[in-house]
């Protein structure tokens, strides 16, 4: 592991995947409702460190849920809008959630592994650099969006274990573990 001061300062942006990396994941489910959402362990004070470390913090998640009819844009916009308020409450700060709500099988810019949604985070935010981006996620996806635009990937694994895939940076345990690595 690198020496993280050493190289990443606070001009960086970080992305971070939601499902699975900020929320536990629900194998097969879509999280459709407030009563069903749990943060990974530390998760919250993991971003409160993180947003304060780094000069964006955004969220990037495939939705397909709503592209199949099991949840309205309403309805994520509650869960985001519930998050949001909870790292600010607890001290941080989430620039943007962009999400995608097509279907895997579609074609979208938006969806990941295609860069539609840093693209916008960038035209949002004109500040962000890719180069000095980190990407932080659990599936190889989330590294493949991340490697195209040539961002830092660090891979999240209950049991620490890179995937075959595709190389990535760095693979910790969970966004806790990333944080304390971090900051």
């Amino acid at each position: 592991m690198l020496n993280w001061s050493e190289k990443i300062g606070k001009d960086w942006s970080l992305f971070l995947d939601r499902d699975g990396v900020i929320n536990e994941l629900l194998e097969g489910h879509y999280i459709k409702s407030l009563a069903q959402w749990n943060y990974t362990e530390h998760a919250l004070e993991a971003l409160v460190k993180l947003s304060n470390y780094f000069k964006h913090t955004f969220v990037v998640t495939n939705q397909q849920g709503i592209g199949k009819g099991l949840m309205t844009e309403e309805e994520l916009a509650v869960i985001h809008n519930n998050l949001r308020d909870d790292v600010a409450k607890a001290g941080g700060k989430i620039d943007k959630i962009y999400y995608a709500p097509q279907l895997a099988t579609q074609y979208h810019s938006f969806r990941k592994p295609r860069t539609g949604m840093a693209k916008q985070a960038q035209k949002d935010f004109p500040a962000v650099d890719f180069r000095k981006s980190i990407m932080v996620g659990d599936f190889v996806t989330d590294m493949q969006f991340a490697k195209k635009l040539g961002m830092v990937k660090v891979f999240i694994h209950k049991e620490s274990k890179a995937p075959k895939e595709i190389k990535v940076d760095y693979c910790c345990k969970s966004l806790w573990e990333f944080a304390q690595l971090m900051c």
